[in-house]
């Protein structure tokens, strides 16, 4: 197998995962770290499998080839340090427009972007975690807004534990059925959807109601 074959396999691993545990074993563990690791901590590669990773993953532990409590342990460490790579990453990049004067950078528009991260960042982290490619960027964005580190960390990690327990959890109950399998992509956006919905019209809500005070 050449490098381009390898890589085509890690890009469609969800498809392929039962040919990469009969090939590898035991060293698939390592291959779906690194996945989960580079796709939440570096924005370049924001297109590697997610969602359908964890789940597909979750219906092999159904079966016996991986071991369910191995692999959720090492996907949640790899959730947990892609971000945080990804977010020193963005602090790194956010320390030099705070200290530098760039003409093309908006000061103002990232400050505003830290207060809303300082309070809306934690739901924006857990609930990006279930969202293809907007969870290998809202990582980046809490580092160069400057968001808390602290806080960061603890809506990272409880991010990181809900998203790889209910995915990994419902391939191992339903990722044997078709029909789950066939629409996953759809039961999590509309997941999302349900409790993004309701916090968006809470917002808008009070925005409303500030504006009619006025």
């Amino acid at each position: 197998m050449d490098l381009m074959q390898f890589f085509d396999m890690i890009l469609h691993v969800d498809k392929t995962l039962g040919h990469l545990l009969a090939q590898y074993g035991i060293y698939v563990y390592a291959v779906l770290f690194a996945i989960v690791f580079c796709e939440t901590g570096l924005v370049v590669l924001f297109f590697f499998p997610g969602d359908t990773l964890l789940f597909i993953a979750g219906a092999f532990c159904a079966t016996g080839e991986m071991n369910y409590w191995l692999l959720m342990a090492l996907l949640i460490t790899a959730a947990v340090t892609g971000n945080t790579l990804n977010y020193w990453i963005g602090e790194k990049i956010g320390q030099r427009v705070f200290t530098h004067d760039y003409r093309w950078i908006n000061k103002d528009a990232l400050r505003r972007t830290h207060d809303f991260f300082e309070k809306h960042g934690g739901k924006t982290i857990i609930l990006a975690r279930f969202v293809p490619v907007v969870r290998t960027f809202a990582p980046f964005v809490a580092g160069v807004s400057d968001m808390t580190h602290a806080r960061f960390q603890f809506y990272n990690f409880t991010g990181a534990a809900l998203w790889v327990i209910s995915l990994v959890t419902a391939g191992y109950f339903f990722g044997n059925i078709p029909v789950v399998r066939d629409h996953l992509t759809a039961i999590v956006l509309v997941g999302v959807g349900a409790a993004i919905v309701p916090l968006a019209l809470g917002g808008m809500w009070k925005v409303g109601r500030r504006m009619l005070s006025k």
